[in-house]
């Protein structure tokens, strides 16, 4: 595990998946460490042979590229997330890696870094090279044991894939409507009505994957989580141009075969990028941003985003998210608001 650190937050990178395992940031007197780990990481517990290797460090935050996609022997969500990470470079608080595999012929070079009084976590992913379309994401796993608020940008509208994740009821069971398509997340067709998606947990034992296509006309992507009991908030933010899908992963008690075995509760995958395979084809069509990254073979492209927390006792959902000159201010749904440093185009 390598440690990186700058006044009022800290994270550390697991070389193995490059997973950031957790990052704390110091906001006054409260500490906060919003990520999420599954209920055998960390443990003795012997799993099964053969799942992806990122089964075995759950939760954190990790980067996915393909996202969504298990392909000619690469595990789910692609080599970033499953296999072995080179350091380049390393100093107290900025670190670059190398991807020892390649993605569609592309290297992959990560690089994370923090900023002094700064409560987020920057990330860089750049492809070097390569050819062809690959659905990205990052993939942060918010802990929610006590429930949480869900807040966005603005969406066009809300959809399930054409698939349920869990359809047979001796493994597990999802609680939403798969295809389905709404303008309202607060009622969003379930199997018992509808549901509100901006709550979290809305059913006792579902496992569910929804996802918010950005609405066009604004540049600053933003997913807010409050956790009312904890008196904080997680913070997402992106170019909503670049990366125009927010994917919402409900973890909570729905799967119920190893290594699962129905305790894997109170994980909510907040998941940022550009994947519209997700959608599925019928569904794919005008988007504010690109459906994939698109490599280049004699070229590079990459992908911005940044994850954070800060102290939120008021509890409240959060009502917008605005920046300017080099400050973030989130504002709440009762009126509360924090301003707070950050660097975002």
């Amino acid at each position: 595990m390598t440690t990186l650190a700058a006044d009022g937050i800290s994270l550390s990178f697991d070389v193995r998946t490059g997973l950031i395992e957790r990052f704390t940031v110091i906001d006054g007197t409260e500490q906060i460490s919003p990520l999420h780990r599954a209920p055998w990481v960390g443990t003795d517990e012997a799993l099964a042979d053969g799942l992806a290797p990122h089964m075995y460090t759950l939760g954190g935050d990790f980067f996915c590229a393909p996202f969504g996609q298990e392909t000619d022997g690469v595990p789910l969500h692609g080599w970033p997330a499953n296999s072995h990470w080179s350091i380049l470079e390393q100093s107290s608080n900025h670190l670059a890696a190398r991807l020892d595999k390649t993605v569609n012929g592309a290297q992959l070079i990560k690089e994370l870094w923090l900023c002094p009084g700064h409560p987020f976590v920057y990330q860089r992913h750049r492809f070097i090279g390569g050819t062809g379309r690959v659905p990205v994401a990052n993939h942060a796993n918010v802990a929610l044991p006590n429930g949480g608020l869900i807040r966005t940008s603005a969406k066009q509208a809300w959809m399930t894939p054409p698939q349920p994740l869990e359809d047979d009821p001796k493994r597990g069971r999802s609680g939403l409507a798969y295809p389905a398509r709404c303008t309202d997340p607060t009622a969003f067709t379930s199997v018992d009505g509808t549901t509100d998606l901006t709550r979290y947990p809305w059913f006792p034992r579902h496992e569910d994957f929804v996802i918010g296509v950005e609405a066009p006309g604004h540049t600053l992507g933003w997913t807010a989580v409050t956790r009312p009991t904890e008196g904080d908030l997680f913070l997402s933010v992106r170019c909503a141009a670049a990366l125009p899908f927010t994917m919402l992963w409900h973890s909570n008690g729905g799967r119920d075969y190893a290594p699962w075995s129905g305790r894997h509760f109170g994980c909510l995958g907040v998941e940022e990028g550009a994947a519209d395979h997700v959608l599925g084809p019928e569904r794919e069509g005008s988007l504010p941003g690109p459906g994939a990254l698109q490599l280049t073979r004699d070229g590079s492209v990459e992908v911005l985003h940044a994850i954070g927390a800060i102290s939120w006792p008021s509890g409240s959902a959060v009502k917008s998210v605005d920046y300017s000159k080099g400050v973030l201010t989130v504002t709440g749904d009762c009126g509360v608001r924090r301003r707070v440093r950050g660097l975002f185009k």
